[in-house]
């Protein structure tokens, strides 16, 4: 384990998995202490400022990050870890923890507080590799599962601007309003050089295998293998979309002959009116250039 100070910073999302962890997380703290290192929380009031409260925990020397949430709190965490020589452990407690099945985190919360404990105790970790995204501004982002860059971007977008119904529901009525308009972009890929152009309605770009709380967009995907897995669905129809769908849940879409299945280290997207999404977190605009950066977080695992 690689941190310089003594210290493990703990970042937690109360809302996560719509609060059903919530009555564990004194087990969890608990359970982290039993390491022998001084535990603290770290105080934010919003994403933003939960990013920020990592980037200082990492500046000020602490022994680890421990992320207790769902894909989107592990994603402000990336941000601070990534490249840093400081580990992360994950305590997946969201909704969706894509990364931490993409990695091997035990999927009960006590557990994998304990798996981080015996980690951090032995001085244990473990190199994954982290996608690297670089935004049309130069910004430099960060993330572990998957990139989404097509209708379920699409979709996501139009759901974080409705106010109404709340919950799942919200995400089922954007689904509907956008199945209905429906359109295939045309889409420039240059894959480690390679250009591909051809017109779609999916592109994922994965450095784990699934989003949105299990859907197997990247079945093949693996995080330590230095490589990128690209998905994309040519040009279809709502009817043969809806019909895909379902089938991202085992991973069989690939076999579609609509679909096409990549592998690469560097992956540039562009495509007109695309904001996409990664980790279920909002990344921006496309055009953007991935990368895949080889063991660029040390996991507690």
């Amino acid at each position: 384990m690689r941190g310089v100070g003594d210290e493990v910073a703990v970042l937690v999302n109360p809302g996560a998995g719509r609060g059903r962890h919530g009555g564990l997380l004194p087990a969890v703290l608990e359970e982290l202490r039993r390491a022998g290192r001084p535990v603290r929380l770290l105080a934010a009031d919003s994403g933003d400022d939960a990013e920020q409260a990592c980037h200082r925990a990492v500046a000020e020397g602490a022994a680890a990050v421990v992320a207790v949430g769902g894909d989107g709190t592990v994603h402000r965490a990336l941000q601070a870890v990534a490249d840093s020589g400081v580990p992360l452990g994950v305590v997946p407690a969201g909704t969706g923890n894509d990364f931490a099945a993409a990695v091997g985190v035990p999927g009960r919360v006590l557990a994998a507080a304990e798996a981080i404990s015996r980690a951090v105790r032995d001085g244990r970790d473990q190199a994954v590799d982290l996608a690297r995204t670089t935004l049309p501004g130069g910004q430099v982002r960060w993330f572990g599962a998957v990139l989404a860059a097509g209708f379920d971007a699409v979709v996501n977008e139009r759901a974080n601007q409705m106010r109404w119904p709340r919950g799942a529901r919200r995400y089922d009525l954007a689904i509907a309003l956008e199945l209905a308009r429906l359109r295939a972009r045309h889409y420039t890929l240059v894959l480690d050089g390679v250009e591909h152009r051809f017109d779609g309605v999916l592109v994922a770009i994965g450095n784990g295998q699934s989003y949105g709380g299990g859907m197997l967009i990247c079945p093949a995907a693996d995080v330590r293998d230095g490589l990128l897995d690209v998905i994309i669905a040519r040009e279809m129809g709502r009817a043969a979309l809806t019909r895909l769908r379902p089938r991202l849940q085992q991973g069989t879409h690939v076999t579609d002959p609509r679909v096409g299945v990549f592998r690469a280290r560097e992956v540039t997207v562009e495509a007109e009116d695309i904001i996409g999404y990664a980790d279920g977190e909002r990344m921006g605009a496309l055009p953007m250039t991935v990368s895949c950066q080889a063991g660029a977080v040390r996991l507690l695992l």
